[in-house]
């Protein structure tokens, strides 16, 4: 299909402005106190709904909600939420929760240390499976409350457990942000990896060392306190992980991985006396009871899926209405003057057009082919030096976004465990403190201004050595 243009009164502006109401609703909420993945949803409506009026044509407007929904990106994302929240359900109902527990209270991996634990969990998963909305779903209602019980500090252990999702996201060969940006600058999977691996390092390890000194300082509930039986048996479900991760290596499709990892769990949890057969599904007792852990899992990731799909109807607006094409041209025209600018404007802008939008992936498949590969081919630029500018800029502070799906799928399971366990909830807001995000987005710029890693091209898709 061919891009669609969508004329609004006000042109760019008009075509802005639903994401403006959404984004101003959502922090008036969310300072108000009264912020949750319901309430915005009513904001997100309101924001498409009022945008018609600015349209010139009103069928066209409609045309794009519906394109913006029909997203194929964003149905990658939804079908992986459904596996995902199933598998983090069993985790759950297999005990690993308590088997984490154990661990804390008998190996003493408690407050900062198991903060740093968590953020370590998950960035082997992310970094595994290529996937931080999956990570953030299947992982966050585990690691939360088991962090909480143990001491660790509520805000700290939650974007700790963000930031190892962001990480792999970032750095695992078979993501789709690192795909997506080695393939729009003709640039090789391998070595934009290994390109950015000494900033990557960096930026885990200034992460690490924040999680580790700031994560603790909370009350360590005894075993009688948490009412629950910490059992070390529950650590057998992390086996069910490492066969999702295999299979991911494996080379097998990330829902066959979960497949395979929801049998694993599935197995393990009625090895271990926790989960009986008819505990994943059976007729309710009742009307509005649940039928068992299958439902349980589709419920406890159902509000972000919704939420994804207005989302993505409001940034499917911004982008047919011509305003992310305006910035690119003005940065192509007026910004890039050297090869510093360019580094700068590559970083800057991937960046800029990555908050409105609520997939990263598109973010990097929206800029690359034209402005990054334009302005890069400009001034030589190697195509990894472009691919690794542009990957970690949507890779950084994308992940700060409270709009952003990683954000909201992180943010609804912290709700989740929040209201099921009876512990804390950090606010929405939590997520502008991930050291990861804003470790590698401060470490891109340095490496931008100096040089540091810089190659350049010395023909056509030729990779020459660092200067």
């Amino acid at each position: 299909m061919k891009d669609s243009k969508l004329n609004m009164y006000g042109g760019a502006i008009g075509g802005s402005f639903p994401l403006l109401i959404f984004i101003v609703g959502m922090i008036i909420l969310t300072f108000s106190g009264n912020g949750g993945m319901t309430s915005f949803w009513a904001i997100g409506w309101l924001a498409f709904f009022l945008g018609i009026f600015l349209a010139k044509n009103k069928s066209d407007y409609c045309a794009a909600l519906i394109r913006g929904v029909a997203n194929s990106n964003g149905a990658v994302v939804i079908t992986l939420y459904l596996f995902a929240g199933v598998f983090g359900q069993i985790l759950t109902a297999g005990g690993l929760i308590e088997g984490l527990l154990w661990v804390g209270l008998e190996v003493n991996v408690q407050q900062n240390y198991f903060a740093l634990l968590a953020l370590l969990c998950t960035m082997f998963f992310s970094l595994a499976t290529g996937s931080s909305v999956s990570t953030a779903a299947a992982l966050t209602p585990v690691l939360y409350p088991a962090g909480i019980l143990l001491g660790a500090d509520p805000v700290m252990l939650a974007v700790g457990i963000l930031a190892g999702a962001g990480f792999g996201d970032n750095v695992s060969p078979h993501s789709d942000t690192t795909i997506a940006s080695a393939a729009t600058q003709n640039a090789s999977i391998r070595e934009v990896v290994l390109a950015r691996m000494p900033m990557v390092i960096i930026a885990a390890l200034v992460s690490m060392l924040i999680i580790f000194l700031t994560g603790g300082g909370g009350e360590v509930v005894s075993a009688q306190q948490m009412g629950v039986d910490v059992d070390p048996s529950g650590l057998l479900m992390f086996i069910s992980v490492l066969v999702l991760i295999t299979a991911v290596f494996l080379n097998r499709h990330m829902i066959e991985a979960f497949v395979w990892g929801i049998v694993s769990a599935a197995l393990l949890g009625i090895l271990n006396g926790s989960i009986v057969l008819s505990d994943f599904f059976h007729i309710p007792k009742e009307s509005g009871v649940s039928s068992g852990l299958i439902e349980d899992g589709i419920l406890s990731i159902s509000n972000t899926m919704i939420f994804v799909l207005i989302i993505l109807a409001i940034t499917q607006i911004m982008v047919e209405s011509g305003a992310i094409d305006r910035i690119l041209d003005f940065v192509t025209k007026k910004v890039a003057k050297g090869v510093r600018s360019a580094e700068l404007s590559i970083i800057f802008v991937t960046t800029l057009i990555s908050t409105p939008i609520s997939h990263n992936t598109v973010a990097a498949l929206l800029v690359g082919p034209g402005f990054v590969r334009k302005i890069g081919d400009r001034f030589n630029l190697s195509p990894s030096r472009k691919a690794i500018l542009m990957d970690c800029s949507v890779t950084t502070l994308y992940f700060t976004i409270p709009w952003h799906s990683t954000i909201i799928t992180w943010y609804g399971q912290l709700s989740l465990a929040a209201n099921k366990w009876g512990i804390p909830l950090p606010n929405i807001l939590t997520s502008f403190l991930n050291p990861y995000a804003w470790s590698l987005f401060i470490i891109i710029v340095i490496a931008a201004i100096t040089g540091w890693k810089r190659t350049y091209a010395t023909q056509k898709d030729d990779e020459s050595t660092a200067i």
